[in-house]
């Protein structure tokens, strides 16, 4: 089964702001698990992103499609990387979830259906 692993937190500023243990820490371990993953065959797809600050919204709206700068504003935490696995379970999905969460304020596990609903 497929599912989308994201991770949740500030990064803004971060780098700059973290105990420079914890970021080397942190940074190791994510070569670590994407290389874990890519080695057991599990890894799909993944990738970092920016920090919130250089996101755009695109909104439809009655007047049309309008484009602001950032993330939600009362968003205190965005999408800051994620990882598409292809496991054998939801356990160990959530095993690999419960590896990242101590370098995210919050991690999100979500299936990826095989196909559309059938309508």
């Amino acid at each position: 089964m497929k599912y989308m692993i994201m991770m949740f937190g500030s990064a803004e500023g971060m780098m700059e702001t973290a105990d420079p243990e914890w970021v080397k820490e942190m940074i190791g371990f994510m070569i670590q698990i994407d290389k874990d993953l890519r080695d057991s065959g599990e890894l799909v797809f993944n990738a970092g992103l920016a920090d919130g600050s250089t996101a755009k919204l695109v909104k439809q709206t009655p007047d049309g499609v309008i484009t602001t700068d950032g993330p939600y504003a009362e968003a205190k935490e965005s999408l800051i990387g994620y990882w598409v696995v292809d496991v054998a379970s939801e356990e160990r999905a959530v095993e690999i979830c419960s590896s990242i969460v101590k370098y995210a304020q919050v991690v999100e596990l979500r299936a990826i259906p095989d196909g559309p609903p059938e309508v």
